[in-house]
């Protein structure tokens, strides 16, 4: 069937708390929306116990993510700041706070002067594989509770809402999307 818990994706059903199903409700979309802010604040929680197994203490959870995202790669600021989802936080800040503690090298660009380069040190490298290494054990803790099939319909449950809100951001408001949608379809 290819959805969740046998409900066919693009289907319009959405398991409720009480484990039925249903049309999508606005009571579960606000529900799905807390949910993510749960999970992200608790993913947050997660890296600063690493860092504390760590004994690090230089810098914070959300600097730690800025800097297992940027990995192995080079970015220039604003592609950091672009791609990341560090809501609530100053990027310009943090990424400065990395540098000055040693996890990340800034260069200026050879191109444009106005643009700054940025990549993990070898102290920054050592974090990162940290990080990495303490994420492969979530996914085998994952493999035990939650089928793949259902992983991956919840990760494109994700992604089908997350094109809903760009396309929201996208078309400055509701009426777009809502001239999309079919009448009738959820609250």
């Amino acid at each position: 069937m290819g959805g969740v818990l046998g409900i066919p994706r693009g289907s319009g059903q959405m398991v409720d708390s009480s484990g039925g199903s249903g049309p999508v409700t606005k009571a579960a979309y606000i529900q799905t929306v807390g949910l993510f802010e749960r999970l992200h604040r608790r993913f947050l929680d997660v890296i600063r116990t690493e860092l504390e197994r760590l004994h690090i203490g230089d810098i914070n959870n959300v600097q730690a993510l800025i800097l297992f995202n940027i990995g192995d790669r080079e970015y220039t600021v604003s592609e950091i700041m672009q791609r990341g989802h560090y809501l609530g936080t100053n990027v310009t800040y943090n990424l400065a706070k990395l540098s000055t503690s040693g996890y990340l090298i800034k260069m200026p660009s050879a191109h444009d002067r106005r643009s700054v380069h940025v990549r993990l040190s070898e102290k920054g490298i050592l974090l990162w594989k940290a990080i990495d290494a303490a994420c492969d054990a979530h996914v085998r803790a994952i493999r035990g509770r939650i089928e793949p099939v259902v992983f991956a319909d919840m990760t494109h449950a994700m992604q089908a809402l997350e094109q809903v809100w760009n396309e929201f951001v996208d078309n400055k408001g509701v009426g777009a999307v809502r001239a999309r949608a079919k009448v009738g379809d959820g609250e």
